[in-house]
């Protein structure tokens, strides 16, 4: 199994930036997917998530109304936009997947990506 996250990179406060998730490996509709990420000396937080089938979503507070999660069922892929960022928004970024359910706590998580870096400047 693989989860192959990408798109991270430095942007300025007000910026957007769009991570993808690509994964291989599992059969993904089964899959929710999870974004969290993790700044430095801090634990894993939780971003944003969206369900298997009927494709429900859910954010942390400081996400709603500026992240967005979807997904491409066709193409293995989660997606998560990010817009009208903040330097507190300054963390790797990780994609999850867990079987079924949909979760905000990262250790119910079956699968992890490796991460991209995610550096909002002031």
């Amino acid at each position: 199994v693989q989860l192959q996250a990408s798109g991270g990179g430095l942007v300025q406060a007000g910026g957007s930036l769009r991570l993808s998730c690509v994964t291989s490996g599992i059969i993904f509709g089964d899959y929710a997917m999870g974004w969290f990420r993790q700044a430095p000396g801090q634990g894993y937080e939780f971003v944003a998530a969206i369900s298997w089938g009927r494709d429900l979503t859910y954010y942390t507070d400081s996400a709603k109304g500026r992240f967005t999660v979807s997904r491409d069922d066709a193409k293995n892929t989660t997606y998560l936009e990010m817009n009208n960022l903040k330097p507190e928004d300054t963390a790797v970024y990780y994609c999850a997947a867990v079987r079924y359910g949909c979760y905000q706590s990262p250790r119910m998580y079956d699968y992890w990506g490796q991460g991209t870096l995610v550096t909002v400047s002031s």
